[in-house]
C-alpha cells in the first residue's frame, strides 16, 4: 500500500473486511420489505404485514417515525393510500442511505480521506428544486398520475403485473418527455416500465424477479414524483486545471455511457477536488467494442485528453453541487501531459468529495477513487483479488470494458492500480481503471480509456472499423425511411 504523505488511496485493508456494526440488520429490514413487494400490498398476507412492520421499526426513533407506523399500519391492513407508499418508500431510501453513509465513512477511514457530506434538501429525498417548464400545475398534475401508476405497481406487486397495468405508463412518459423539468422522471419511469413489460405477465413469465432492482426504481421513482424533489442541477462553475484518473464505461444494448473520474484543481490555489464527468449517447445493438467511442467522442473532447495522457484547462465549466461537471466543449481546452498515476501519488489523498444528495445515498451508487501499490494478486473462488497486507480485496473484473486494453490479465501481472472502490453483495470490490506492470523490465501503464480518442491498437482498429461500417449502413438505412 501507499503511505498517506504519499499521496497513499488504501491504508487500512484490514477495515474494509471487518464487519459494519448494524449493517446486516437494516438490510435485513430493506430485504423484506422488498419482498412484501413481490406478491404486492393490496390483500398482504401475515409475512407481508410483518415485513412492513419490520420497516416502521427500523425507522423508529427517527423523523420519519410516525409517519412510517402509520403507512405500514394501513399497508398491513390492504388499505394504504398514495401518501402511506410515498411514506414506506422514504423509509426505504433512508435506511438506504444509512447504509450509504456508513460504508463511505468505512471506506474514508481505510483511505485516508474524509467521507463525503450530504447536501441538505428541502424536499423528501429530493435535491434543489427549480420550477418545470410547463407550469406547475400541469407539473403537478403529470407527477400526481406517475405516483398512482405507482402504487398500482406497488398493490399487484411484480408477480402480478400484466400488460394492461404497465402500460399505463406509457401516456404519462409521453406527456412528461417534452418538458425539461420532468425529463428526468419521465427516463426513469420509461426505462422501468420497459422493464416491466418484458416480463409480462409476471405471475407466468417471471422465474426470477430482481427483488432489490425493481425496489430501488420503484421507491426512487416515487420519491421523484414529490413535488421538489429534482430540480435544476447545475450549482455554479469552475475554472482550473482538470487531471484525469480513469474511465468508467457503462454500456446497453441500447445506450453507452462513459464517465470520467478526475481531480480538479481550483485556479484560485484552493483545496483540489474529486470530480466526475460523463457523456452518453444512444447505440445500435451491433455497435460494441472500441467502436462505442465513435459514439461518444464527438461529444466530450474529455475523451480524447484521456487518451493522449492530457490534462484539461477549464473555463467556468458548469458543475452540480454534487461534483458532475455539465461538459461543454466550449470551455475545456488541452492541457500539459498528465499521467493519472502521478496525479493519483501526488494529489489523490488531499482531494475532498462532493457531498452527497440525500436521494442519491445508496450503497450502489459508491464509486471512490482509490490507488494500490505494492500488493500481491491472488486467484480466489470466483475471479481476482489484490492482497492488502494480509486481508484480499476482490478485483470486479466483470466491470471492466471491451472498449479498451485492459484486460484481467494485465490487472493480475499489474503492481499498481487505479480503481474505484465499490460495495456490493455484501462486499468491498475494485473495479480497474488502469494498472501499471512491467513488460520487458520497463513499467508500462495499461489504461480502459487508452482507445477512448483513437488508437493504433489492431483490435481497437478492427473493432472501429466494423462500428464505422454498422453506423454507415444505419444511417443509410434511415436515410432511405426519411425521404419515403
Amino acid at each position: 500500500m501507499v503511505p498517506a504523505d504519499a499521496g497513499g488511496g488504501l491504508m487500512r485493508g484490514d477495515l474494509l473486511a471487518d464487519p459494519v456494526e448494524g449493517l446486516d440488520e437494516v438490510l435485513a429490514a430493506v430485504d423484506a420489505f422488498d419482498g412484501a413487494l413481490v406478491a404486492g400490498l393490496l390483500r398482504p398476507g401475515a409475512a407481508q404485514a410483518a415485513a412492513v412492520a419490520g420497516l416502521a421499526e427500523a425507522v423508529a426513533g427517527t423523523p420519519l417515525a410516525a409517519r412510517v407506523a402509520e403507512a405500514a399500519e394501513r399497508a398491513a391492513a390492504g388499505a394504504a393510500g398514495e401518501d402511506h407508499f410515498v411514506a414506506l418508500a422514504a423509509a426505504r431510501s433512508a435506511l438506504l442511505g444509512s447504509v450509504h453513509d456508513a460504508l463511505a465513512q468505512r471506506i474514508g477511514e481505510a483511505v485516508g480521506r474524509p467521507a463525503p457530506g450530504v447536501e441538505s434538501s428541502p424536499a423528501v429525498g429530493g435535491e434543489k428544486s427549480a420550477p418545470a417548464a410547463s407550469g406547475p400545475e400541469n407539473g403537478a398534475n403529470l407527477l400526481a398520475a406517475a405516483r398512482s401508476w405507482l402504487c398500482d405497481l406497488a398493490r399487484s406487486g411484480w408477480r402480478g403485473i400484466d400488460h394492461e397495468l404497465v402500460s399505463g405508463a406509457a401516456p404519462v412518459v409521453s406527456a412528461m418527455l417534452p418538458d425539461p423539468g420532468l425529463r428526468r422522471r419521465a427516463t426513469l419511469l420509461d426505462g422501468f416500465a420497459a422493464e416491466l413489460a418484458a416480463s409480462c405477465p409476471g405471475a407466468t413469465t417471471l422465474e426470477r424477479v430482481p427483488v432489490r432492482r425493481w425496489a430501488d426504481l420503484w421507491s426512487r421513482a416515487l420519491l421523484l414524483t414529490v413535488p421538489g424533489s429534482a430540480g435544476e442541477r447545475s450549482d455554479g462553475s469552475v475554472t482550473g486545471r482538470l487531471l484525469p484518473l480513469g474511465v468508467d464505461v457503462q454500456e446497453h444494448a441500447t445506450a453507452v455511457q462513459a464517465q470520467v473520474h478526475a481531480v480538479f484543481e481550483p485556479a484560485d490555489g484552493g483545496a483540489p477536488r474529486l470530480v466526475r464527468a460523463g457523456v452518453s449517447a444512444p447505440k445500435p445493438d451491433t455497435v460494441v467494442g472500441a467502436g462505442l467511442w465513435q459514439l461518444l467522442r464527438p461529444r466530450m473532447s474529455l475523451l480524447g485528453a484521456v487518451s493522449e495522457g492530457r490534462s484539461m484547462e477549464l473555463d467556468a465549466m458548469p458543475v452540480t453541487a454534487e461534483g458532475d461537471l455539465v461538459w461543454d466543449d466550449e470551455r475545456a481546452r488541452a492541457g500539459e501531459p498528465a499521467d493519472p498515476f502521478a496525479t493519483a501519488r501526488v494529489r489523490l489523498s488531499a482531494a475532498t468529495a462532493a457531498p452527497v444528495v440525500p436521494l442519491d445515498r445508496h450503497p450502489v451508487r459508491i464509486a471512490v477513487p482509490v490507488l494500490l501499490e505494492g500488493y500481491a494478486t491472488h486467484s480466489e473462488e470466483g475471479g481476482l483479488a489484490f492482497d492488502l497486507a494480509g486481508r484480499p480485496l476482490a478485483v470486479d473484473t466483470d466491470r471492466m470494458p471491451a472498449a479498451g486494453p485492459l484486460s484481467p490479465e494485465a490487472v493480475a501481472a499489474s503492481h499498481a492500480c487505479v480503481g474505484l472502490l465499490r460495495w456490493d453483495a455484501g462486499e468491498f470490490l475494485l473495479q480497474p481503471l488502469a494498472v501499471e506492470t512491467i513488460v520487458r523490465k520497463k513499467t508500462v501503464a495499461v489504461h480502459a480509456g487508452a482507445w477512448a480518442g483513437g488508437t493504433t491498437d489492431k483490435a481497437g482498429v478492427r473493432a472501429e472499423k466494423a462500428a464505422t461500417d454498422a453506423v454507415a449502413v444505419l444511417r443509410e438505412r434511415a436515410g432511405r425511411l426519411l425521404r419515403k
